[in-house]
């Protein structure tokens, strides 16, 4: 199966690929090709734009951005959202153009589409009650990649925080950590929806795989946890106290609009992937920080 990755040296990316590089064929969209051969397998094929035909069977369509690498300013967020728009488009006009069309086509998202939730546990089809800036980037995202329900599958990745040893979010928290100096972000009763990465490889193979998945599918574990809790836990995995928090006001000052990740509440829960049978490896976050640290 010929499989194309945009995105394919993020941390999902390089993961997937990694992961199932039999009895693949992966080819994967890039800005740079020597940069990216760096960091993944042999046999690769790597292309720096999109063909005028298509010729793969699937496509994942993970391209964008890093969301809180820095401080939401105009110009910031008008990137975040304009690199994964504009790739989608041309995705889209690709598949719209080609005389073979993909069987699926495996977009990315994320959680930010539900906004805040509270404590309520929020299922793939639950109405959004307020439209924030993650809820406008993921609508819109999102809303761009089902006109390819015309012509083939179309699965939806609502990403939750994603936990891996060599990137994303534990590894800013590692440091801080690590001191002795982690501690919960304002009030820590905000839920905060998590999944292993290695969870996150198989749910993407098991939507390639499963032709009855269409539409979004929520990417957490079934079993979220306050900031507080989360805290706990992993102060526990690094046996070092958490007595210190940050302030709503300083993650406010110090982020900007930013810090709404960090202090909305989000507890998601991944319906649909369980009613067609996904088994988490990793859903218990005690067990999936210790696998990981």
């Amino acid at each position: 199966m010929k499989i194309l990755i945009t995105g394919g040296t993020g941390l999902i990316g390089r993961h997937f690929i990694k992961s199932f590089q039999q009895p693949y064929q992966f080819t994967v969209l890039t800005r740079n090709s020597e940069k990216a051969k760096q960091g993944l397998p042999q046999g690769i094929e790597f292309i720096e734009q999109l063909p005028e035909q298509n010729c793969f069977e699937v496509i994942i369509n993970l391209a964008g951005e890093p969301i809180i690498d820095k401080r939401w300013t105009v110009k910031q967020k008008e990137k975040i959202c304009q690199s994964r728009w504009q790739i989608t488009e041309q995705i889209i006009a690709m598949i719209e153009r080609a005389r073979v069309k993909p069987t699926c086509l495996i977009s990315g998202s994320a959680i930010g589409y539900y906004g805040e939730t509270g404590n309520v546990s929020t299922h793939e089809d639950a109405q959004v009650s307020q439209a924030d800036f993650a809820h406008s980037l993921c609508e819109k995202w999102e809303s761009i990649a089902l006109k390819a329900r015309e012509h083939c599958r179309v699965v939806l990745l609502r990403t939750g925080v994603i936990l891996a040893s060599d990137g994303g979010a534990l590894a800013k928290m590692r440091l801080p950590f690590t001191l002795g100096l982690g501690g919960k972000l304002g009030h820590g009763q905000q839920y905060m929806s998590w999944i292993h990465i290695d969870d996150m490889v198989h749910i993407i193979h098991f939507s390639l795989q499963t032709t009855s998945i269409e539409g979004a599918i929520n990417c957490t574990s079934p079993k979220p946890l306050t900031n507080a809790a989360f805290t706990k836990a992993l102060g526990q995995q690094f046996n070092r106290p958490t007595w210190f928090s940050v302030p709503a006001f300083m993650l406010k000052s110090l982020m900007g609009q930013g810090a709404e990740l960090l202090l909305t509440s989000q507890n998601i829960y991944p319906q649909k992937l369980l009613n067609h049978g996904f088994d988490f490896n990793h859903s218990n976050l005690e067990h999936a920080l210790a696998d990981l640290l």
